[in-house]
Order: structure tokens, then C-alpha cells, then sequence
């Protein structure tokens, strides 16, 4: 073996010890046996060893992680575009110039995902007997409600007008007051919102005004007029403004689409990175099983001349520092 060189290093151990028997057998032994790596004599392996039933299930792990990798990638792809549609949604409806509902929702129950945000105007008298309260709904950390309010058309229809946001009150779950609507025939302007689905496991308190989503065909039960059943409006304005102050309304949407592009990249860097450490392994194999051709040696060699004339870096002039006190 060649001086300075380590026949034991990582994955090289048992290939050493092959070498070291083969070196011990008598010369007519090495030209009609192989020392199990090489061919009959030859010591020295080259890249056969990929070939190899193991080495085959490296590379089938290797491409298995990179799938799974791949498919990680392209769902956070999927969210960020999904990301990228809501604001672009947001940006043409947030400001839109109201159109009237009829005019959007024709039919009680019609939707459709483009309409979200979308600003509608429509006219009616508020029924506040058949106002009603949304559970849990958190406001800067604090507990509360959202105040739902059936706005009564001239057809007998009400749409419903989420109102915006209340406290828990002191000494009860339920709000100490709501700000009442305006009186008589009210023009206002709202942002369409889908019908939320309901909660698993949950149900509206029996006998009370309170509701535990904005799910419109649990709504439709307690609003006492037919409903439209398709949207319901966050409020926007009301005409004429009430006497006292509305409850809190709403923040307009972050247009941020988050980190989905960053974990994209990400989790194809992490697949690249598997086949990267696969190569690695496979070069540090190849140089172990290959340690007494004399062109791998001489490579070696040339590496450890280069380690050894690297400049130190400071962690490593303070470990030999520390090993020098001991």
C-alpha cells in the first residue's frame, strides 16, 4: 500500500482485508482465482461495482425519493398559482363598481368561484327578528361574533348581509349589544362571499339566534324568508348609514402568495441533493475498492497534498489548540 494512505477507510474495510488475503496466497493461486471484486488476478474493480444488486437499490431509492420530492414540488406549485388566481380575483373584484344582484345571482342558488369578492348592490328593509349571530368567530386574538342580517327585497326574498364583527360580551356568550341597522328601505353595497361548509361534530345551539357558520341552507332555516342560498354579502356600505356605529368590517386580503415558489425550488434542490449524496458515495466506493491501482493511488495522494497545504480555518486552529492543553 502507499504511505499515508488508509486501506480501511469508509467502505473499504472488507475490500482491504480481501486484498490482504489475496497478497498472502501463493502467485498460482492469484492467476486462476479473483479476489471477488475484479476479475481472475485483476485486484482492482473500476466501476463494475454499479452494476451490482446493491448499488441497484441504491439508484431505485434514489429515483423513488426524487419522485416523491417531484410531486412535493409540483403541490406547492399548484398552491402558489392557486395563490396568484385569488389575488388576481381580488384585484379585479375587490374594486369593482357594484352591479346589481339580480344582475350576478339570478337564480337563489347560483355560484360561481369567479364571483368571489365581487362587489353587488341591492335594495331592501332589514328584518332584524331574524337577525343571528355567528359563533366563534376570533378578531385580533379576542372571541366573538359576526352579526348576519336577512336584507328583505320587494320580491320576498332576503339576501343575507354579514354585518360584520362583535365582541363576546363581559358576562355571557353572547354579545352586550349590536349596533342596529338602518331603518326602512336600505340601498347597500356588499362583497360576495360562497356559502362556508359546515363543521364536523358541531350544531347550532336549539332555540337561540346563534349559528355556528355561514352555512346558507342551515341559515335558511332560521331567517324566516326564502334566501339566496347560493352567496351571502360581506358589507361594504349602507344607504342611509345607521345611527350607530356598524360593527367592525373587514380588512382588504393580503395579496402575498407566501413561500410556495421558495418550497418549490426547494424540494427540486432536494432531489438534485439525493442523486448529488448517491454520487458521492458511489466516488468514495469507487476510490476504496480501487486503492492499489496505481493511478487512483497517485489521485489520492494528490488530494492529501492539497488538504494538507489548505490554509487552517479557525475552527480548526482552535481545535488543535484545545488537543494541545489536554
Amino acid at each position: 500500500m502507499t504511505d499515508g494512505f488508509d486501506p480501511g477507510s469508509r467502505y473499504g474495510r472488507r475490500h482491504a482485508e480481501r486484498l490482504r488475503r489475496a497478497a498472502a496466497r501463493p502467485a498460482a493461486d492469484t492467476d486462476d482465482h479473483s479476489d471477488g471484486t475484479g476479475r481472475p488476478g485483476e485486484p482492482f474493480v473500476g466501476w463494475r461495482f454499479v452494476r451490482s444488486r446493491r448499488w441497484l437499490g441504491y439508484f431505485a431509492i434514489a429515483v423513488a425519493f426524487a419522485v416523491v420530492c417531484a410531486l412535493f414540488g409540483m403541490w406547492q406549485w399548484d398552491r402558489r398559482n392557486e395563490a396568484v388566481r385569488q389575488n388576481a380575483q381580488i384585484a379585479a373584484n375587490y374594486d369593482h363598481a357594484p352591479v346589481p344582484l339580480d344582475d350576478v345571482l339570478p337564480r337563489a342558488d347560483t355560484w360561481r368561484e369567479d364571483l368571489t369578492w365581487l362587489r353587488v348592490s341591492v335594495t331592501g328593509r332589514y328584518d332584524t327578528d331574524h337577525q343571528m349571530l355567528v359563533r366563534n368567530r376570533v378578531h385580533n386574538g379576542q372571541p366573538g361574533f359576526e352579526v348576519l342580517t336577512p336584507l328583505v327585497t320587494a320580491d320576498g326574498r332576503a339576501f343575507v348581509v354579514d354585518r360584520g364583527w362583535v365582541p363576546t360580551g363581559n358576562r355571557q356568550d353572547s354579545p352586550d349589544d349590536v349596533p342596529a341597522p338602518p331603518s326602512g328601505t336600505v340601498s347597500v353595497v356588499v362583497r360576495l362571499q360562497e356559502s362556508e361548509p359546515r363543521i364536523p361534530g358541531r350544531s347550532d345551539p336549539a332555540g337561540s339566534d346563534q349559528v355556528q357558520s355561514v352555512t346558507l341552507a342551515d341559515v335558511a332555516d332560521k331567517a324566516g324568508h326564502p334566501i339566496w342560498t347560493g352567496a351571502y354579502g360581506q358589507l361594504d356600505s349602507e344607504s342611509p348609514a345607521p345611527t350607530e356605529a356598524r360593527p367592525l368590517g373587514w380588512e382588504r386580503p393580503s395579496a402575498d402568495t407566501g413561500l410556495h415558489f421558495s418550497y418549490f425550488i426547494q424540494w427540486f434542490l432536494f432531489a438534485v441533493g439525493g442523486f448529488g449524496f448517491l454520487g458521492y458515495v458511489m466516488l468514495q466506493e469507487y476510490r476504496n475498492l480501487n486503492q492499489d491501482d496505481p493511478e487512483e493511488r497517485e489521485r489520492a495522494l494528490d488530494r492529501q497534498r492539497r488538504k494538507e497545504t489548505k490554509p487552517k480555518s479557525d475552527a480548526e486552529i482552535e481545535d488543535e489548540l484545545l488537543e494541545s492543553r489536554r
